[in-house]
């Protein structure tokens, strides 16, 4: 989770989400650090002529080619090579570049990149191709001096989503989905991308994810990433909708060149991607959002005209929600929401460098919530495996009846003596939160507490006799006490330990009376058949997860 106000150490939940918002692949995570080993291969493609002016920020394609192309004024055309041009390495049956074919192969797929993107580089780019386990070590990295107050905000936060229990460590279900999927990433910091290869022997290069890394670098040299930076998970997210939805539309399009006009680099077997291996899919659908909606969103400021110059605008105005991905052209605003303590003195809001810990979940993010038991027989799923997967398609739809009325939220660790003593997730347990979310109508809200009373139910909630809208879930990774309140279009969820301290997080919660909002109905332990099949599901998951691996680290 990431404050509203900006504090040096950035909790888990955001670091693991905005680490997707400028990777590549699908693109993936926010890579801070650049992997270095003297088995990878490095070339500066770095245009020996002069930078172009930053003004000129949309160079039309050339009809016709010039007598005297220039990397600077040429669209299409990079270093001496066109889009088009045959390279050596096209006749061969694997993708293996050697160090002294790279530049070539780098500066035609940048040609390739501006020939779809109509914008040409200001600047060379860094490549280098490191084996999997030489970047898993990198990854590694990204997750240690954390703090104890980084790692309760973060296991607190996704326990909260019902997305990682008591017995496991968020920290590390967030690497293993980075570790093992990531093909390739830019890092702004270093202007670096880096492509991962599964053939540790003789990595090869994935064209395709080498001219997804190349978007996010011309991103960054024209639009400056780095100054694209939300304030909560769900604006990193939303902006990473923009970002990553420009770099996937370019993908589609070179994957479309690919097999009809150009000769393109494809890694054998695996396409240089990780399997989809042990995934905390809640964790992984609230990173895909902005890969599965971002394209549309495109497609719809494409659709301003004339070509290019809407979306380029847009990194101006980015989107700062992820609602408004979901749904373009809504023009929602997001309501402030803030949850003031209100607490008992044993009691107090955690605090990170001195700033409370707090984050917007957002739409996506509730989303990936509903439908994060999507691939479990063994616990009914909120949102159903049908309408989620779109029939295994390997297309998801995060626009769902329980969250489109989604208007804003915010949620607030709480903590104790006894959650600062404890260690490992199990502190979470004695740690609680308050969850405020508002929405567009009280329909909404209705539709909401509905699919939140079935989540509670699936795991096991029981209601508490003589208190409204309070139960409890008595064992398991998710045990503790639950109250829900609705005041006309505010929703608001406590948990704590127990139903007695459910008061003492915040003050009226948990009263004396009877149900008003929550039916808990006991869920089936297995569900038998899902309509699109597990076998299709799966099939969908690897296709997605072959394309969550790029990415363009920024942060």
């Amino acid at each position: 989770m990431r404050s509203t106000s900006a504090r040096s150490s950035v909790a888990l939940l955001a670091v693991v989400l905005a680490a997707v918002l400028v990777t590549g692949g699908v693109a993936g995570p926010v890579v801070a650090t650049t992997p270095t080993a003297d088995s990878s291969s490095a070339i500066d493609a770095s245009p020996a002529t002069e930078s172009i002016a930053a003004s000129s920020a949309v160079t039309e394609p050339q009809a016709d080619r010039p007598a005297d192309p220039s990397t600077e004024d040429t669209v299409g055309y990079v270093e001496g090579y066109w889009y088009d041009d045959e390279l050596p390495v096209d006749d061969r049956s694997d993708a293996v570049v050697d160090e002294s074919e790279l530049d070539a192969v780098v500066y035609r797929s940048m040609a390739r990149v501006e020939r779809i993107r109509n914008l040409t580089f200001e600047d060379g780019v860094d490549v280098d191709v490191v084996t999997r386990s030489e970047y898993q070590e990198t990854n590694d990295d990204r997750f240690t001096n954390v703090t104890d107050a980084d790692r309760l905000e973060g296991n607190v936060g996704y326990e909260a989503l019902f997305m990682v229990d008591r017995d496991t460590d968020a920290m590390n279900s967030t690497k293993s989905v980075y570790g093992g999927s990531v093909a390739g990433y830019y890092d702004p910091e270093t202007d670096e991308i880096v492509i991962v290869s599964n053939n540790p022997e003789t990595p090869e290069l994935d064209e395709l994810t080498l001219g997804h890394e190349l978007v996010h670098a011309l991103q960054d040299q024209r639009f400056d990433l780095e100054s694209l930076e939300g304030t909560t998970q769900d604006s990193d997210t939303g902006i990473s909708g923009l970002v990553e939805g420009d770099a996937s539309h370019v993908e589609n399009e070179y994957e479309r060149r690919c097999r009809t006009d150009w000769d393109c680099l494809t890694p054998n077997g695996s396409g240089g991607q990780g399997g989809v291996g042990d995934v905390n899919w809640g964790i992984y659908f609230s990173i895909y959002q902005p890969y599965s909606d971002g394209p549309n969103y495109v497609d719809h400021l494409r659709e301003q005209g004339p070509g290019w110059s809407a979306v380029n605008a847009a990194y101006d105005d980015p989107p700062t929600t992820t609602s408004a991905v979901i749904h373009p052209g809504s023009d929602r605003e997001p309501a402030t929401v803030s949850v003031p303590d209100r607490s008992s003195e044993d009691w107090r809001q955690l605090r990170i460098d001195g700033e409370v810990a707090n984050d917007t979940v957002g739409e996506a993010g509730m989303v990936a919530m509903f439908a994060a038991d999507t691939v479990d027989r063994n616990r009914e799923s909120v949102i159903s495996a049908d309408d989620f997967f779109r029939g295994g398609t390997g297309e998801y739809d995060y626009d769902q009846p329980a969250t489109d009325g989604w208007a804003g939220d915010e949620l607030v660790v709480y903590t104790n003596d006894d959650a600062d003593a404890a260690s490992g997730p199990g502190a979470a347990g004695d740690a609680g939160y308050v969850w405020r979310t508002q929405w567009d109508t009280v329909d909404d809200t209705e539709q909401f507490v509905d699919a939140y009373s079935q989540l509670l139910a699936t795991h096991g909630a029981e209601s508490v006799e003589d208190r409204q809208d309070t139960a409890v879930i008595e064992d398991g990774g998710y045990a503790g006490a639950y109250y829900l309140e609705r005041d006309g279009r505010t929703v608001t969820i406590v948990r704590a330990p127990s139903v007695a301290e459910l008061p003492n997080v915040e003050a009226g919660a948990a009263p004396a009376g009877e149900n008003e909002l929550l039916a808990l109905e006991e869920g089936a332990e297995t569900v038998p058949g899902f309509g699109v099949g597990v076998a299709a599901i799966a099939l969908a998951l690897a296709a997605v997860v072959a394309r969550v691996a790029g990415g363009h680290g920024r942060n």
